[in-house]
């Protein structure tokens, strides 16, 4: 895992996977669903490079965040024991909505495999809607290079 900055986003998570010979289907190229569960590989580093991870949110803080939207723009194959660079960055925070997005990469020539996106809702263990705690608002304010203000009251 590596952290890397760039004009438009601040903070940029970079981890890197090897394609398994299971992730690859008759063709030999890595099946489509495989995209979104490296998706959530970059997802989990990226917050735990902000110095928290989805355990600490759920165990401490009752805080989960659910997808309610998945993309994925595929671009060039990946195949069996290609290294992939997964980029993720966080497009959009709100304080009850969050929006990732992720840059797949052949790490060998630095090949655009895929783009693609997710946008989460914050809820409990109830299933309800609620906000972000304040902590981790800040943080993800802060990866994008927005200032953390105040909840609106």
């Amino acid at each position: 895992m590596k952290a890397r900055s760039n004009h438009k986003y601040p903070v940029v998570n970079e981890s890197r996977l090897r394609v398994r010979y299971a992730e690859t289907d008759q063709m030999g190229v890595v099946y489509h669903a495989n995209h979104f569960i490296w998706f959530e590989v970059g997802r989990v580093e990226l917050l735990r490079q902000l110095g928290f991870s989805y355990r600490d949110m759920e165990r401490d803080d009752n805080c989960y965040i659910a997808v309610v939207d998945a993309r994925c723009r595929y671009r060039a194959p990946a195949v069996y024991d290609d290294e992939v660079v997964v980029h993720t960055h966080i497009k959009n925070i709100r304080e009850s909505v969050v929006h990732f997005g992720y840059e797949l990469r052949r790490a060998s020539d630095g090949a655009l495999l895929a783009e693609g996106e997710t946008t989460h809702i914050v809820i409990n263990s109830n299933k309800e809607t609620t906000t972000f705690p304040e902590k981790y608002l800040v943080a993800l304010r802060a990866a994008m290079g927005r200032q953390a203000v105040g909840r609106k009251t």
